[in-house]
């Protein structure tokens, strides 16, 4: 496991930077300076600042000056600034803590909170909050939740343990259950549960995936559990076999049952977030468990979220589910 030169600090992991090797860009950086000025123009004078406070690094945390030569395939470390208008986030007040433990730490997480940094979200994300707030600075997730997605999600403590547990979830050996709220299928269509196969792809800078033809890559097993017949809305129990981007809410688009709430289907809506529906309303889709054995004890686990759908009272799942 590679060490970062540079600790976290106030809650964010420094940026890492890979040097680029092709012919033209070694010979037009003779400093590795030059390289990052001409990479962000619209930085440079805070680029001039962070390197006069020795705070870029090469990856062997050497301080990088107006002399540091450009070095192919190296590494320069730096902490980038956060957006200056960030939105504030007002729902990681309501992030729960499930359990907590001297390896992992897992939480309820709330819709409209991203996990980690990136893009328009840094500090007002999942991560960075409880890094803080927790004084847990080595806080890694195990595996992720889209920022619309509320849940039960799991982060590891320490990085002695960090692989252990996200090789689990990359090996698909925990079992994942979710809730959705949409609309009930046409009538007469009582085949479920079904399992539901199609191959997805995410093209780089494209919003949404997609499923194309060819063979089958992704598949989840999607089950009707209760019906509200007056609103004409089901809600939904659904277990992704794998782990493909977007993939339980283009399966139930893919079937005419879009999740209540999506932006992104059946209608790409101009949210610079994505995480609304047209009339404002929050994904309705819920991480609602986890379940695996433990990589280090092999003892079993369960983790269940304690949220509910707004667009599926309780006592509506009370009297409805069979």
């Amino acid at each position: 496991m590679h060490v970062p030169p540079l600790p976290v600090r106030d809650g964010l992991n420094p940026t890492r930077l890979v040097l680029p090797h092709d012919d033209a860009t070694v010979a037009a950086h003779p400093t590795a300076l030059g390289w990052l000025l001409a990479r962000f123009p619209d930085d440079a004078p805070r680029l001039h600042e962070k390197v006069a406070a020795g705070e870029v690094v090469t990856g062997d945390g050497t301080p990088v000056t107006a002399a540091t030569p450009y070095a192919p395939r190296g590494f320069l470390y730096l902490y980038r600034d956060p957006p200056d208008a960030e939105p504030t986030v007002p729902a990681l007040a309501d992030v729960t803590v499930l359990h907590r433990d001297d390896d992992l730490l897992v939480v309820d997480k709330p819709h409209l909170v991203a996990t980690m940094p990136r893009g328009r979200w840094v500090t007002q994300t999942l991560l960075v909050h409880l890094r803080r707030t927790l004084d847990l600075p080595d806080l890694v997730p195990a595996h992720r939740l889209d920022r619309p997605t509320a849940g039960v999600l799991v982060l590891t403590v320490r990085p002695q343990v960090r692989g252990a547990y996200q090789t689990l979830f990359q090996e698909r050996r925990a079992a994942k259950v979710y809730e959705a709220v949409a609309p009930l299928p046409a009538p007469g269509d009582d085949a479920f549960p079904r399992l539901v196969r199609s191959r997805i792809v995410k093209e780089r800078g494209v919003v949404r995936a997609q499923e194309v033809p060819g063979e089958p890559n992704a598949e989840s097993r999607v089950d009707l559990v209760a019906r509200d017949e007056a609103r004409g809305l089901g809600l939904y129990r659904l277990e992704p076999r794998t782990g493909k981007t977007h993939q339980l809410r283009l399966h139930l688009a893919s079937l005419g049952l879009p999740i209540l709430g999506d932006p992104f289907w059946p209608v790409l809506l101009d949210d610079d977030d994505g995480a609304a529906g047209p009339d404002g309303v929050p994904l309705q889709l819920l991480a609602r468990s986890l379940t695996f054995d433990d990589p280090l004890t092999g003892r079993p686990r369960t983790f269940t979220s304690q949220r509910r759908l707004a667009a599926w009272p309780a006592d509506r799942v009370r009297e409805s589910q069979p």
